[in-house]
């Protein structure tokens, strides 16, 4: 792909750059979102739905729901980078989609 080392340099800075989630985490947080297969039974269930309506459904995340994450105990930082983790998930699943589909494939 023409933008290779960007795709790579993106994906290395959400899972490795320095932040108060570990790494792992938002590695399946960012697999869940890509629908990577074997990774929706490692997510936390406490952030299932949540990674899930960011991933497929942004714009109906609403702020009860994240006031409902804070007191469940999970921090400002760790949602941000929850939500980034599953944005680039669903973002690289999309561009997956679209790159299949112009090469006159048949998606998985």
């Amino acid at each position: 792909m023409r933008y290779d080392d960007f795709h790579k340099r993106l994906v290395d800075a959400v899972l490795n750059g320095p932040g108060d989630t570990p790494g792992t985490l938002r590695r399946t947080i960012l697999e869940h979102a890509r629908e990577t297969p074997g990774a929706k039974g490692n997510l936390p269930p406490s952030l299932t739905h949540y990674v899930d309506t960011v991933a497929r459904h942004a714009y109906k995340v609403t702020d009860a729901e994240l006031a409902a994450l804070q007191q469940a105990g999970e921090a400002d930082n760790a949602l941000f980078e929850s939500t980034v983790a599953a944005a680039v998930g669903a973002a690289l699943h999309r561009l997956d989609r679209g790159m299949t589909a112009l090469r006159g494939e048949e998606p998985d």
